[in-house]
């Protein structure tokens, strides 16, 4: 069972269109995690303005299995990510525990000397698993914030952008490109929506081969109301849906 990509899965930016959408100073979403047509786990993304000890964001994301899954393979993985006024990411911290395997990994971007600071640490063997320094842009966006800078930006069918992304480890200027509008059932309600596609996986951030999709409701709020990964038939597709918005 690969949940590990959920965690993955909110990674995207689109620098050079109009900013014309301001965010909420604090909002959750709830969303429901489907993988070969059974509900795998559960995903609840919270966003917080901050001021201390500077103004800037604050992102938390948490992933649990649940159900069979959870009783197969369990999984608490625990994201949280400080960014900027510009939603450019400062540091990130990852709290990964997944069946027998616990990791917790930090992450520094500095902005100023253009570097990723990358420590990955095994907690059951007390060790360090990697170790690294990484040349950045001077604004960066992580897995998470970047999402929500994208909802800020007005990116229509048919437009691409350039996207400056790193998860620490690597950093990449990869391609977000809006595709069509749909209709997108939740059990908050139908809503009008404009899908998009980030070029991420395919060896380009990731190895791994995979699409990756999301929807964006079609209004003001620009809510990401579903997000789905694509891969290989041996893992299948992963699909988180909004169950709730606060």
């Amino acid at each position: 069972m690969a949940l590990k990509p959920l965690m993955l899965l909110l990674l995207l930016a689109a620098p050079g269109f109009a900013q014309t959408i301001q965010l909420p100073s604090k909002e959750t979403l709830r969303y429901s995690i489907e993988w070969r047509l059974i509900t795998a786990g559960r995903a609840t993304v919270e966003w917080n303005a901050v001021e201390r000890p500077r103004p800037g964001w604050q992102v938390r994301m948490n992933v649990e299995s649940v159900g069979l899954v959870s009783k197969l393979f369990k999984v608490e993985d625990e994201y949280s990510a400080d960014l900027s006024p510009e939603f450019c990411a400062e540091s990130a911290q990852i709290s990964a525990h997944e069946g027998g395997r616990q990791r917790e990994t930090r992450v520094a971007f500095d902005a100023e000397a253009r570097k990723a600071n990358y420590l990955e640490r095994d907690l059951v063997k007390n060790s360090v698993v990697l170790a690294k320094e990484t040349d950045i842009p001077a604004c960066v966006h992580d897995v998470i914030g970047g999402l929500y800078y994208m909802r800020t930006l007005d990116l229509e069918p048919g437009q691409s952008a350039q996207v400056p992304v790193s998860d620490g480890k690597k950093s990449v200027i990869a391609r977000v490109e809006a595709q069509q509008r749909e209709d997108v059932r939740t059990p908050e309600g139908t809503f009008r929506t404009i899908r998009y596609e980030a070029y991420l996986f395919d060896n380009v951030l990731y190895r791994r081969p995979a699409h990756l999709y999301f929807w964006l409701t079609d209004d003001r709020r620009r809510l990401p109301v579903q997000i789905r990964v694509r891969m290989q038939f041996t893992i299948g597709t992963i699909n988180l849906l909004l169950e709730k918005h606060e």
